[in-house]
Order: structure tokens, then C-alpha cells, then sequence
């Protein structure tokens, strides 16, 4: 299989911030690749080095067979990319700018197959591309950039944040655009904060976090690597006894839960057939569970940190009204 993406010991440092620090990043052709972090993990600063836009400080990058930084010129003919803030020319129509960006890709928009196409894409996205782009709010200045970025075939499309200002149908609309690419083989990275969208699209995950992929797989095979949820009916703590597998039992609204490692199921179902348990229910993890079992330490500090603000401002406030 191709390769179209593919980093390996990617560094950038800006000053003594290494905003990435040694990413090993694999995309092949035909994938839909999911690449997820929080603000500041280095995803919008991998995706920069990608396009040509901002040069590595070490390690190797190639996309498309080309090094971005020189061949930036010739990749962004290939490339289709939609980043999660646009701005628009405020003097040009929706339906101009979109042309614009198309002829940047070599476009011929007096094509009858691009004007096809484009009204399709207007069609679906629900655009008036008769506005002036100073009349946009920030969901229209992105249906610009996505329709620009759908309408005109590329070899990779790269996307991040791309729904950001988009309500839930037209998210569902951009959706049905990605399967749309998918079915036609056609190469996407995308980066994105929506955890369903991306459980829901990508055939492939990477978490990146400061700077360096953390996990990388299909979510069948990340999933090996966290516990399943079972749960059943049962108002009784004895149906964990002779389970060593079990872990976190608890009962609860008369049902009995606890997770068990992936790759332990097949050993666990045997005993629960012994117990004769009912309503029986297996979960595999979610990818929102994948991804906090590396940003869950994060979350929990952040919170802690949060009650102890509230904490001391409640004693402030106690001591002003003492006094």
C-alpha cells in the first residue's frame, strides 16, 4: 500500500518550546486517518509542516513523495486542505471566492462538471453564494473553504477542525461528503475535537500528545487496549467471586457491572454462562475512553486545580462577611 503521509522523528521548536518532539506519523492511500489531540498537543503545527507553511527543525517528512517545505508549490495543486478558522475576501461573493480558490488549484471553473459539482456541494451545505463574504458568519466562511475543497478532486485531502461553526445537520452533510470520498478512494487526514465524527469516519486513529504519537491503529486494534464494559442483571456482589478477570464491580439500579480487559472476554463469557446471568451486555470502550486514557491525568489536575480556585474564593468571601 502507498504511503502518502509519512513523518518520522518530526521535530519543530520555536525557542526553547518543542511544539513537536519526535512525531512518527504513517497515512496510506485510501485511508481515512483520524488525527487527535487537545489544543497545544502539536496537531495544527504537524499539519502546518505538512502543507509547506512551516519548515521542520528535524527528522523527516514526505507527502505525496515530495518534502513539503521545497515542493510546497506542486503539493498544494494535489492537496485539498480546510483549516478550522477561515477567513474570506470581504469584497468578493461566496460563490467568487469559491471559484478563486478552485482556479488555485488548477481548476477550470467554467467547467460544465466543476459547475455541477459546486451546485451540488452549495446545494447540500444550504449556501447563498451570492453574499458578499463580509456578510458571513463563521459556519458560511467555512462552508466556502469545504465547498472550495470538495468541488475540485485532490490527491489528499486534509482537514482540520473543518465543522468548527457548522451546526449538527450541516456536520452530518460533511459527513456524508467524507464517505463520499472514502467510496472513491481518495486519501484524508483528519484532524478534529468531535470524538464521534471521528469514531464515526476514520478507519485508522493517531492521539498525539506534546508533540509525539501516543497510539496508533484501527480502533479494533486500540481497542485491545483498554477495558471492555459487561454488565447484566444482578442485585448481588457474589456474581463477581470466581471472576479473577473482573475488574471495578459494582451494583447498581439492579444491574451488576465491571470491565474487563479486551483480550480477556473470551475467558470471562464461560463463568457468566455458569451463573446464568440475563440482559447480558458487552461495550466495547468508546474512542472518547481511548483518548482520555491518556488526557484523563490532565482533565484531573485541571480539575483539581479548578476546586481549589472555588475553594479559596469561597474562604475569601467567608472572611469578608466575618469581618
Amino acid at each position: 500500500m502507498t504511503t502518502v503521509i509519512r513523518t518520522s522523528g518530526l521535530t519543530k521548536h520555536y525557542g526553547s518550546v518543542h511544539a513537536l518532539d519526535g512525531l512518527d506519523l504513517s497515512v496510506d492511500a485510501g485511508q481515512v486517518h483520524g488525527f487527535l489531540g487537545p489544543n497545544g498537543a502539536g496537531k495544527t503545527t504537524t499539519i502546518r509542516i505538512l502543507l509547506g507553511l512551516a519548515r521542520k527543525t528535524g527528522g523527516d517528512v514526505e507527502v505525496l513523495g515530495q518534502e513539503p517545505w521545497r515542493g510546497a508549490a506542486e503539493l498544494h495543486r494535489r492537496i485539498a486542505y480546510v483549516p478550522g478558522d477561515v477567513s474570506v475576501w470581504p469584497n468578493l461573493s461566496g460563490g467568487e471566492a469559491i471559484d478563486f480558490l478552485a482556479r488555485l488549484r488548477a481548476a477550470k471553473t467554467r467547467d460544465a462538471a466543476y459547475r455541477a459539482e459546486r451546485d451540488r456541494l452549495m446545494a447540500a451545505f444550504q449556501f447563498d453564494p451570492r453574499k458578499k463574504g463580509r456578510a458571513y458568519s463563521k459556519g458560511n466562511r467555512q462552508k466556502v473553504a469545504l465547498i472550495a475543497a470538495l468541488c475540485v478532486p485532490a490527491d489528499l485531502y486534509i482537514f482540520d477542525e473543518p465543522t468548527s461553526g457548522l451546526d449538527p445537520l450541516m456536520e452530518v452533510v460533511f459527513r456524508d461528503e467524507v464517505e463520499r470520498l472514502r467510496r472513491a478512494g481518495a486519501t484524508v487526514l483528519l484532524s478534529s475535537h468531535i470524538l464521534s465524527e471521528v469514531e464515526l469516519l476514520c478507519d485508522r486513529v493517531s492521539i498525539i500528545r506534546a508533540g509525539r504519537i501516543v497510539e496508533s491503529g484501527t480502533l479494533a486494534e486500540l481497542r485491545h487496549l483498554t477495558r471492555t464494559e459487561v454488565s447484566f442483571e444482578g442485585e448481588d456482589e457474589s456474581v463477581f467471586a470466581g471472576i479473577p478477570q473482573a475488574h471495578d464491580g459494582s451494583i447498581a439500579e439492579g444491574r451488576a457491572r465491571f470491565t474487563v480487559d479486551s483480550d480477556d472476554i473470551p475467558a470471562v463469557l464461560p463463568a457468566l454462562a455458569q451463573r446464568n446471568v440475563s440482559g447480558l451486555r458487552i461495550e466495547p470502550p468508546s474512542l472518547e475512553e481511548l483518548f482520555l486514557r491518556h488526557y484523563g491525568d490532565d482533565l484531573a489536575a485541571l480539575r483539581a486545580a479548578e476546586e481549589e480556585g472555588e475553594s479559596r474564593a469561597s474562604r475569601r468571601a467567608a472572611a469578608k462577611v466575618s469581618k
